[in-house]
């Protein structure tokens, strides 16, 4: 999901708050209203019924894992990789908590980037596309001698 596409809250017709019943049902409800098989008489309907279609699935997928939907409202869904590595899925799910215990703790988010910079590796920012510069992490400035 490397593409910004449209909020899965709006294409269910949900609130962030959502609860989980609330979710389902709207999945369901939506589901059956665009599902490619109800258009199949109207070739040129069929073809936005399924990309509809393909758009509540997706949404659903990631609104109903608590895992995914945690770290998609943390804007953070496009770290993840087609191929839902759940490794990575925990890693993200500690670093929302370590980023909720930050704020509440009234440390900086800043402390946090600077945290995670210090996990990685120089090849890792650069695939990934880390690194200080776009971080602007609080650093130590270096000291002039003799100034």
């Amino acid at each position: 999901m490397s593409e910004v596409g449209p909020c899965y809250y709006s294409v269910l017709g949900l609130c962030k708050q959502a609860s989980d019943s609330e979710i389902r049902d709207a999945y369901r409800k939506l589901a059956l209203k665009w599902h490619p098989d109800r258009w199949l008489k109207d070739q040129v309907a069929a073809g936005q019924a399924k990309r509809q279609f393909q758009q509540i699935q997706e949404a659903y997928s990631v609104l109903s894992d608590e895992g995914k939907k945690r770290i998609y409202d943390a804007g953070m869904l496009g770290f993840l990789g087609d191929d839902d590595d759940e490794g990575f899925c925990d890693f993200m799910q500690e670093m929302i908590l370590m980023m909720e215990n930050v704020r509440s703790k009234g440390s900086t988010l800043e402390d946090l980037q600077a945290l995670l910079m210090g996990m990685t590796t120089e090849d890792e920012r650069v695939k990934s596309g880390l690194n200080w510069d776009t971080f602007h992490c609080a650093r130590k400035r270096p000291r002039l001698a003799g100034l």
